[in-house]
């Protein structure tokens, strides 16, 4: 199933939600109806997933993943509607770090500004082989603004991100696999669907174990020790009790796939 809105292109893959920023023209870069659509999105399914337990997010075309902020409409806007759409990007990227399922970035080209800030916000990313990525910010007379300083820095580490960040230079997908910011590169033609499988083999586990899995991962590096492990230790125990997990134990003595379900 696809649907279509202004500015995403939404597409049902059995459990796997793909979404496409599909303003090519432009670049995918993000006006207020994107960052509108995507907040809402996102809003919806943290209310109700229905049949989706992992998203892929994606850029229409081949060149861009998404070059930012739409320009045009900033030197446009009015006060209110920069105040609006500064408020949804906020919003937009503390959805795309907690949200409930995983989400994972095919980066199918250049992810500029705020596109490479989304890269950094999601759980995981794959690129291709041609992608770029850059965060120019400062010289255009701004700090980065969708959480850039504090996502980079947890990706390859402070004194990286402080060059990248400070220099604005841009640096390719095989420099971003090898500080950590892909976790793969591929070649272009094979990158959506190789993130739809990775996706696919995320959803077709148990999607109870899957969240409570991310949520301790999540706060893995930014609390001590002690406390992580208490963090682990009750997101085992709420997967404990679950039907899924009977369901495992009675599917590996039955030699057979398990069927979950999600309760």
């Amino acid at each position: 199933m696809t649907t279509s809105h202004e500015t995403l292109l939404v597409e049902q893959r059995e459990h796997v939600l793909v979404v496409t920023l599909n303003r090519p023209a432009v670049g995918n870069a993000v006006d207020l109806a994107m960052v509108t659509e995507l907040t809402g999105l996102l809003s919806a399914l943290a209310i109700d997933a229905g049949p989706t337990r992992c998203v892929v997010l994606t850029g229409a075309g081949e060149r861009v993943f998404c070059s930012g902020g739409d320009m045009k409409e900033i030197r446009t806007a009015t006060p209110e509607a920069i105040r609006r759409r500064r408020a949804l990007m906020e919003q937009l990227i503390r959805q795309l770090v907690d949200s409930p399922f995983p989400i994972i970035a095919a980066v199918n080209g250049a992810a500029v500004g705020g596109g490479c800030e989304i890269v950094l916000a999601v759980d995981f990313a794959y690129g291709a082989e041609s992608a770029t990525f850059s965060l120019p910010e400062v010289k255009r007379a701004i700090s980065p603004g969708a959480g850039g300083t504090q996502t980079l820095p947890r990706a390859c580490g402070v004194r990286r991100a402080k060059e990248l960040i400070l220099t604005g230079a841009a640096f390719s997908a095989a420099e971003a696999y090898e500080w950590g910011i892909l976790n793969k590169v591929l070649p272009a033609a094979e990158l959506l669907e190789a993130t739809i499988a990775v996706a696919g083999a995320i959803a077709s586990a148990a999607p109870v174990a899957v969240r409570q899995a991310k949520k301790a991962l999540s706060v893995a590096g930014e609390v001590d020790l002690a406390t992580g492990f208490r963090i682990e230790l009750d997101a085992y125990e709420r997967t404990a009790s679950t039907k899924d997990r009977q369901e495992a134990i009675a599917a590996f003595a039955e030699k057979r796939e398990p069927v979950f379900r999600g309760e």
